[in-house]
């Protein structure tokens, strides 16, 4: 016999999830009360629809601005939207705030891994290969991987984790407020501003799905 959801624990999960109406009242009758099972499927329906909006274009957005209170650091990030509506929201907005301010706080040298000139993945794979090398063949591999992705947590903003909740990415990040929006999100560019140093600026990113 299929579980019976009320409207209030389908408003309630939408509020938490910002997922569609139908699509929590599915997910509730589905868990059948699991709170573990609920939160997997909570987690499949936003990676499909993540995937189904990472090609729309982007035209729209905002340029967000942080200074440290110290005043000697800073960033701008530019974020780009579907539409002009989602450009002025609050949800989108907190989004750009959070991301400047992870730019500022973590330093990192580009956008998505797409981005990193191949000679540096390179060198990087290289010098974490000598690492490994007395190291027993079944293991080498997914010790090799481990390095790779802490280098790209380190220098990659989609990669990192998010300064106010290590547990997710900045990726995880993105992607739960494209949930909220029901638009595709994207970080177009960023620059970091540290008086008395030269800023690095990345050129206009290809748009890439951020999941």
């Amino acid at each position: 016999m299929a579980t019976k959801v009320s409207a209030q624990e389908v408003k309630e999960l939408r509020d938490k999830t910002g997922l569609g109406m139908m699509d929590c009242q599915k997910i509730l009758v589905e868990a059948q009360g699991d709170p573990k099972k609920l939160m997997q499927l909570v987690e499949e329906r936003r990676r499909k629809t993540t995937s189904a909006k990472g090609g729309r274009t982007t035209s729209q957005g905002r340029i967000e601005t942080y200074i440290h209170h110290d005043g000697k650091t800073g960033a701008m990030v530019e974020v780009n939207c579907e539409s002009d509506f989602v450009a002025r929201n609050e949800t989108f907005r907190a989004l750009c705030k959070q991301l400047a301010m992870q730019v500022v706080a973590s330093q990192p040298e580009y956008v998505r891994r797409e981005e990193v000139p191949a000679d540096i993945v390179e060198r990087e794979t290289a010098a974490y290969a000598q690492d490994v090398a007395g190291k027993p063949e079944n293991i080498r591999d997914k010790i090799l991987e481990g390095k790779l992705k802490s280098f790209y947590e380190q220098r990659v903003l989609l990669d990192q984790p998010f300064i106010q909740d290590p547990s997710q990415s900045v990726r995880d990040l993105i992607n739960d407020t494209i949930s909220k929006t029901g638009e595709n999100i994207q970080v177009a560019r960023f620059v970091r501003f540290r008086v008395g140093e030269r800023p690095l600026e990345l050129a206009p990113a290809s748009e890439a799905a951020s999941s």
